[in-house]
């Protein structure tokens, strides 16, 4: 049996400038050296993707080129609409549709259904406050990503990137 493992990632701070649109806001400075913290934590752990799956909003595109910049090697990235806007439902379908092929994936998108999803997958161990901005979850279980579901992938770490 294979063992697959979920990294639920928050977006990096990122910044509310006056006119731009929600799907268009940047990462502050500080957002671009936690997202670069965040890459080298996962990296240290062991936690280097194989796929990520990534909101196409500009911050977390933004914090998925700040981790990029700590793995050794490039896995493969797919910017789903769904992550953008998506429920914890609609996130655990996008994480259950993944290939067999891969044993790491990295989600990288928004609150709150990310925290939301983090609960789903283990009730009793997730944050009630949430994934901050930079946070990961780390959910693993032995068997394929279709067995991935409510309360079927126990939390094993969470982490918030601070440069």
């Amino acid at each position: 049996m294979t063992t697959r493992t979920l990294v639920i990632l928050r977006h990096a701070k990122a910044a509310n400038p006056e006119g731009v649109a929600d799907v268009d806001r940047p990462l502050t400075s500080r957002g671009h050296a936690d997202a670069t913290a965040a890459g080298a934590w996962l990296s240290h752990r062991g936690y280097a993707p194989d796929l990520v799956i990534c909101s196409p909003a500009r911050r977390t595109r933004e914090t998925w080129h700040g981790v990029a910049l700590a793995l050794a090697t490039a896995p493969k990235v797919r910017y789903e609409d769904e992550a953008y806007s998506a429920s914890a439902s609609a996130l655990l379908d996008l994480i259950t549709s993944v290939g067999d092929k891969s044993t790491t994936v990295l989600l990288i998108g928004h609150n709150p259904a990310l925290s939301q999803l983090s609960t789903l997958l283990d009730p009793e161990r997730s944050d009630p406050e949430g994934l901050r901005t930079a946070g990961a979850a780390v959910h693993t279980w032995d068997g394929s990503w279709v067995e991935c579901g409510p309360r079927a992938a126990p939390l094993t770490t969470v982490h918030t990137a601070r440069a």
